[in-house]
């Protein structure tokens, strides 16, 4: 009788973590897009961004651009395999996003109003992609 409360528990440990991966992987796929359009402007030398020498992390618009489309694109594969559960999904994820969040980091001089909402999706993100639910069995 003790063995189906705890196949209950564990059914419900995993959906919990795969609502959380669906999560993650949709977020993913979004902060890509945004990513991507974000580097498309950039490489079209847009007035949007400003420019500022005096800054560490200085790179022209057309560098920026080819980062976030190269992140974008990076986020949205990932994304895509995290949302098809693959094996390898989550921990590259986990890793593009933290690169996306290194360089939303790095480009807040040039455009904080995108950079920094950028910086709180990915953290979002990276909780979602990185957080385990442990189980506890019951009555032990």
């Amino acid at each position: 009788m003790t063995a189906t409360p705890d196949k209950a528990l564990r059914g419900r440990g995993s959906n919990t973590l795969k609502g959380a991966s669906l999560a993650a992987g949709a977020m993913m796929t979004l902060s890509g897009s945004f990513s991507i359009l974000m580097g498309v402007s950039g490489i079209a030398q847009d007035s949007l961004f400003a420019t500022s020498s005096h800054y560490t992390y200085w790179f022209d618009l057309t560098t920026w651009g080819v980062i976030h489309l190269v992140v974008g694109v990076l986020l949205v594969i990932t994304g895509l395999a995290v949302l098809a559960d693959k094996s390898w999904g989550r921990g590259a994820g986990a890793a593009v996003v933290a690169a996306s969040l290194i360089t939303q980091f790095m480009f807040v001089p040039h455009y904080p109003a995108w950079a920094i909402p950028m910086m709180a999706l990915d953290l979002l993100i990276l909780f979602a992609l990185t957080r385990f639910h442990i189980e506890t069995g019951v009555g032990r």
